[in-house]
């Protein structure tokens, strides 16, 4: 997982295969969406982010992430995340909820 508070590249995301990006006000014209999807957040990502933040102001003393933090506006995040890799762990969370082989399930989302 990375959070990025600054600007991208152009081609942001080309040959992601794994993990999850967070934006900050994104430029999708910037992303490559071949292999991802770009998406608002959900709850569990707004967690994750405040987590980030919190951790980044802490250690760091970033200006940047305590005016977030205290004008907390999840719609400002992106969340990028490679398809396959969203298939994985829809896969995982299946399987422990079912109790069903994660590896065939995996496999099974991966061909799919």
């Amino acid at each position: 997982r990375v959070l990025v508070l600054g600007r991208t590249g152009r081609n942001f995301a080309a040959g992601m295969s794994g993990g999850i990006a967070y934006l900050l006000d994104a430029d999708t014209e910037r992303i490559n969406p071949e292999m991802v999807d770009v998406e608002p957040l959900d709850a569990e990502d707004e967690d994750t982010v405040r987590d980030l933040l919190s951790r980044h102001a802490a250690e760091t003393g970033s200006s940047v992430a305590s005016a977030l933090l205290e004008d907390w506006r999840p719609e400002r995040f992106t969340r990028v995340m490679p398809r396959d890799f969203k298939r994985v762990r829809s896969a995982m969370r299946e399987a422990e909820e079912s109790g069903r082989d994660a590896n065939e399930l995996i496999m099974g989302a991966l061909r799919g």
